[in-house]
């Protein structure tokens, strides 16, 4: 038993529950508990327990807000519903942080099993993109943040662009195509036609699935790395409850070993010497990092003031031993050199 067995036990039982939740607790329950949730849960999904903050952030600046301030509104009660949206996601954010990207988000879920099909299936891993590669596109969750989630849907309700695009990252969200399969319902895998907007964003949003379904297999998390879900969370950081801390003077060696170990190719965990909070932008919180740092208490995952798994040589002889055991059996029975 490691914190991975913990987390991907979470994770199981979180899928069920964002995916098939109504089947669980009903419709009202499912629809009462919330709608700002900072993970990827599709709105789109009919048998969802809820949905993520996303749709609710397109809808809000296509439907009322650029309507308020066009009929002459006051600014306040045009973003009154994005302020309260946000103060449910801050408020969610402050007890698992970016945790939820880790340890709930459906599709950072199916990504790791995608991964993990991989490796069984004796497919060559790539464990990492490279520094170079992976600093040229963060910048795109970013991007994605502020263009797909407030500017297009807000110019969408001022009648600029075309009405397909007020809600342009559920367009092309691979979550709303997975989820929905989940449940055996395949209108989402379609190519819609309607308009030449739909059909281009409908296009975008299969390869994107298909592209994630093919490279899921050989790179880990490759949606999570331009998902502006993550972006989002990242703005809330410093409200978290779940903290990354890194002690190291005097006793980390700079092996690299929990860079090699970071699914998000974070090169930064290992150079950072000077801070002490080393939950960096792409962090999901999966404690990779801390499982296989070999120095005592050199990194340390904690809640709150209490500890959850602190780096340590005992830990780390048994964690590498499991982990070497796991990659070197395939499907096929074969072993790997």
């Amino acid at each position: 038993m490691n914190l991975t067995i913990i987390r991907r036990i979470v994770q199981i039982i979180a899928f069920i529950v964002m995916v098939y939740g109504i089947g669980l607790g009903g419709y009202y329950l499912a629809d009462k508990f919330s709608s700002s949730l900072p993970a990827l849960a599709c709105a789109y999904d009919m048998e969802t327990a809820d949905h993520c903050a996303l749709v609710s952030f397109q809808h809000q600046m296509d439907h009322r807000t650029a309507p308020v301030l066009a009929s002459g509104g006051s600014f306040f009660e045009a973003i009154l519903p994005t302020l309260i949206t946000f103060g449910t996601f801050a408020f969610l954010l402050i007890f698992l942080s970016k945790a939820f990207c880790g340890w709930i988000c459906p599709l950072g879920t199916f990504q790791e099993w995608l991964n993990l099909l991989g490796q069984k299936l004796g497919l060559q891993q790539t464990e990492t993109l490279g520094q170079n590669f992976t600093s040229k596109t963060r910048p795109a969750k970013w991007l994605m943040m502020i263009f797909l989630l407030f500017v297009f849907p807000l110019l969408a309700g001022f009648g600029v662009v075309g009405h397909e695009l007020g809600d342009p990252f559920c367009r092309i969200c691979p979550s709303r195509i997975l989820t929905t399969l989940a449940t055996g319902d395949t209108k989402e895998l379609v190519v819609d036609t309607s308009t030449m907007g739909y059909m281009i964003l409908s296009i975008i949003g299969t390869f994107l699935f298909g592209l994630m379904m093919v490279f899921g297999m050989m790179v880990r998390q490759p949606f999570c790395r331009i998902c502006p879900m993550l972006a989002l969370n990242t703005m809330f950081i410093k409200i978290g409850l779940v903290r990354l801390l890194k002690e190291s003077k005097p006793r980390c060696v700079k092996c690299g070993l929990c860079a090699k170990a970071c699914p998000m190719d974070i090169h930064e965990i290992h150079t950072e010497m000077e801070k002490k909070e080393v939950i960096f932008p792409d962090c999901t919180l999966c404690g990779r990092c801390v499982e296989f740092c070999p120095d005592k208490d050199v990194l340390k995952m904690k809640y709150a003031f209490f500890p959850i798994l602190s780096a340590d040589p005992a830990y780390f002889k048994k964690r590498k031993k499991a982990q070497t055991q796991w990659e070197r059996i395939t499907i096929f029975g074969q072993k790997k050199k």
